[in-house]
């Protein structure tokens, strides 16, 4: 796997998907995932469809591998506490 792919894919993993597949064919993930899972999850769940690529290509004892699931982990339960935190001010007010 590419490692702009893997890098960028951290903070815009739609963007980065679009990108790849349209301009740079040739150095998206090689996965087997069937054509429909790859249209479904790339449009609800991106960072679960990074994941699967991650685990097929490079396996889960990677550091991208763990690094993807962190921000996944942190980008669907809300973030961290500042961000809880700003979030409740900003209702307060």
């Amino acid at each position: 796997m590419d490692f702009y792919f893997l890098l960028f894919s951290l903070f815009f993993p739609r963007i980065v998907m679009v990108v790849y597949l349209l301009m740079y064919p040739q150095m998206f993930p090689v996965n087997t995932v069937p054509q429909w899972a790859d249209i479904l999850l790339g449009i609800f769940v991106p960072r679960v469809l990074i994941l699967i690529y991650i685990y097929q290509n490079m396996g889960y004892d990677n550091i991208w591998f763990a690094a993807h699931l962190v921000v996944m982990v942190f980008a669907y339960l809300g973030g961290t506490r500042e961000t809880k935190r700003r979030r409740a001010r900003s209702y307060s007010e």
